[in-house]
């Protein structure tokens, strides 16, 4: 166990101006807070503050932060108040312990929602400081270390948790060599068959090229000393996970894989990196496909390094890594990297700058808690970028856009800003025009092609995999539904005000807000467009001594077109065009043109609906208000319309307004009888696609001996349409009757 000494010593040793009497004092009251507790191994408790200590102390943080580690347990698990850390060091200090006791209650592998709220709980905890996490980390990597102690389920929980959250953590803040032994500890947990297996034969490889890391080692270090160019050069072979990993996502067998050896090269400049990889290139085959240059583009988290692969001494395919020695202090320790200790000159809590690279991940993801994604949706996003791989690309003015591996043009797009992506109709990909599903590659320079009258469609959805993308477009889809819902229900408050003898505005509404459950107006008749609200209670509201007398329309030759169904009294109901006198009326009518709704198609995005059997242009038809769904259209022949007799406040007028010449189909059902013998489908399915007809589903049932019942589902242009398909049918010798089905 280390001695207090020792602590104060590591410290010391690259911070020569050390608080001593602050980690002292920390030390002190957490030896005695802990007293006689001990751990799962039987160890003093204290030892585990100890061992988070000191990993911090090799990553060089601050006396504050390994303070905080010495004191991170003692509130959860002492008599240790917030309070009484306050005093003896300070707000800022207490703060940090008291975050790390209530990230210590999270649990990351629960429940979907309970893990995904716990996650947000865990970054936004993070975003006001980042110590929490970089000790945070570090009571993890510990705690991986001794978790042979732990009981089988919580030791199988904890390197989940590891695995999907820490882990990536670690690497997204460039805190690589942490990822590594938290990946290598938790594989080893999780799946210990494979890791022995891995192991064993990594184990019998280096025995079998022993030495061979020493000699191309030697070979690296003779041949830039040769050149005159002054470089360390480390050799390792790669850990089982890196392995057990690769050979997963190429499926390949241990066999296949041929650089499982990894070199790095410290050179003192930048200048010198470039000069190294060229020496090497010069001696050795680089291997195509394999180079790539982080030095000029940096990874989000600052990581900055060349990777080339060459076939090396022996003929062996070795990975080299050449950087200097500033980036390979970050490409160590990550954002630790970033305190400035041997300067002289601490920056902002003697840590990292807010304009770093290796923050602005972090401060993007917490951007993405205030637009309002349930956790779920944060959750899915957050993982996702958390372990996806990164391309660089480039907007046409030079702007470099790093996204992660498989991105899109779309995801280009919101990644410049979200106004582009959600006006985005298309894209030019190195000066040629491109499909926006094209995945993006390394270096492409990406133009994109806007419309002011563009709205993400909600299929993009599927398509973008940045968690940025696939917020901004739900957002954009469900003000899209938002603003149907809102103009239906506007427009049927309209005339339940109308037929009451009111006039509506949406002015009336916000005195009542309160009364009918909702904050804003617009919410409010969305939700009557959706069917959730009445408009008899947001009449009621609005004037409370109103009586709701129900009045029967007469019909009258005066006014033609319009006719009365006695299941719905009080309600009226037109056929389009009926006669002349009903056209011109409704063309001099103001606003969107009629009492009756206009049905112009039905996207998967309108508050509108057709039942299961289907409505055509041609049909007469009748809207049902569903909670929740909007309009369901019904053919007034419609059996299902039984159920709403008593229900006339659900009834919706509404009218075909279809242009002539329009590009969509309709679904309609038909049912065919014909003779069981063979060649009789064939001949049905010619005269369906010699009638333009599509068919959506076919069924069949044998009915006797002789006959068979074909229940087909078609898309037609409408009514007539529909009509001479069965009047084609009819014709046919195999074919006893056709009729059309309504539900």
């Amino acid at each position: 166990m280390m001695r207090q000494y020792e602590l104060v010593e590591r410290v010391h040793q690259y911070k020569p101006e050390v608080n001593e009497a602050l980690l002292n004092k920390a030390y002190v009251y957490a030896m005695q807070k802990h007293g006689k507790q001990t751990r799962a191994n039987g160890d003093p408790y204290i030892s585990h503050p100890l061992e988070v200590a000191a990993i911090l102390t090799d990553m060089r943080l601050d006396e504050a932060t390994v303070a905080v580690a010495l004191l991170h347990d003692t509130i959860e698990d002492t008599t240790a108040t917030r309070d009484e850390i306050d005093a003896l060091f300070g707000e800022e200090i207490g703060g940090l312990v008291e975050g790390l006791t209530k990230l210590k209650k999270l649990d990351l592998v629960s429940k979907r929602a309970k893990q995904a709220e716990n996650l947000r709980k865990l970054l936004l905890a993070i975003s006001d400081d980042v110590r929490v996490l970089l000790v945070k980390l570090a009571d993890r990597l510990h705690n991986m270390r001794t978790l042979d102690f732990v009981p089988p389920e919580k030791r199988a929980r904890i390197a989940e948790e590891t695995m999907e959250i820490y882990a990536p953590l670690a690497g997204r803040m460039g805190m690589q060599d942490m990822r590594e032994e938290l990946e290598e500890l938790s594989f080893r947990h999780m799946n210990a068959e494979a890791h022995d297996t891995v192991t064993r034969r990594l184990k019998e490889l280096s025995e079998k090229n022993s030495g061979i890391i020493r000699k191309i080692e030697t070979e690296l270090g003779d041949l830039f000393e040769e050149h005159g160019l002054k470089a360390t050069v480390t050799g390792r072979q790669k850990k089982p996970y890196s392995v057990f990993r690769k050979m997963q996502s190429k499926s390949m067998s241990f066999e296949q894989l041929s650089d499982i050896y990894g070199f790095r090269i410290v050179v003192n400049s930048i200048a010198d990196c470039y000069r190294a990889l060229g020496i090497v290139h010069m001696r050795w085959s680089v291997v195509p496909g394999r180079f790539k240059d982080y030095i000029s583009t940096p990874k989000q988290n600052d990581y900055r390094s060349i990777h080339t692969t060459i076939i090396g001494p022996s003929r062996q395919r070795v990975e080299l890594q050449i950087r200097t020695v500033r980036m390979h202090e970050i490409a160590e320790y990550g954002v630790a990297a970033h305190a400035i200790y041997k300067d002289g000159a601490a920056q902002e809590n003697g840590l990292l700058p807010h304009d770093s690279n290796a923050y602005s991940w972090l401060r993007r993801t917490i951007e993405q808690l205030a637009d309002g994604d349930n956790p779920e949706e944060f959750l899915e996003h957050t993982k996702l970028e958390l372990f996806h791989d990164q391309v660089f690309c480039f907007t046409p003015k030079g702007q470099l856009i790093a996204l992660p591996r498989g991105a899109t043009p779309i995801d280009f797009a919101y990644a410049v800003h979200t106004d582009i992506g959600d006006t985005c109709v298309g894209v030019k990909i190195n000066g040629r025009i491109m499909p926006l599903v094209t995945q993006l590659n390394n270096g492409d320079e990406v133009e994109i092609i806007r419309s002011g009258v563009q709205v993400p469609p909600a299929a993009w959805e599927e398509i973008v995999v940045t968690g940025k993308a696939r917020a901004a477009i739900r957002r954009a889809t469900r003000a899209a539904v938002r603003k149907q819902y809102s103009g239906l229900g506007y427009r049927i408050l309209e005339r339940a005000f109308n037929r009451a003898g009111e006039n509506f505005t949406r002015d009336q509404l916000e005195p009542v807000l309160h009364r009918l459950g909702y904050k804003d107006v617009e919410d409010a008749i969305a939700a009557v467009g959706r069917g959730e609200l009445s408009s008899k209670d947001v009449l009621t509201a609005i004037h409370p001594d109103h009586q709701h007398e129900r009045v029967a329309v007469k019909q009258s030759t005066a006014d033609e077109g319009w006719f009365n169904l006695r299941s719905a009294a009080g309600m009226i109901f037109r056929i389009p065009g009926r006669s002349k006198q009903a056209r011109a009326r409704r063309g001099k009518r103001s606003g969107n043109g009629a009492d009756a709704l206009p049905i112009r198609g039905v996207g998967d995005d309108m508050p509108v609906s057709f039942g299961a059997s289907g409505a055509v242009p041609g049909d007469r038809i009748i809207g049902i208000m569903e909670p929740g769904r909007g309009i369901t259209i019904y053919p007034i022949q419609s059996p299902m319309l039984t159920q709403f007799d008593d229900q006339p406040e659900r009834w919706i007028d509404v009218r075909w307004d279809m242009e002539e010449a329009g590009s969509e189909r309709f679904h309609a059902r038909i049912s065919v009888n014909a003779i069981n013998e063979p060649g009789t489908l064939a001949e049905v399915a010619q005269a369906v696609a010699a009638s333009d007809t599509n068919i959506q589903t076919l069924s069949m049932v044998r009915v006797a001996d002789d006959f068979t019942e074909m229940i087909i589902d078609l898309e037609v242009w409408d009514l007539k349409h529909l009509n001479k398909l069965i009047a084609a049918l009819r014709k046919l010798a195999c074919i006893s009757t056709v009729s059309r089905l309504y539900e």
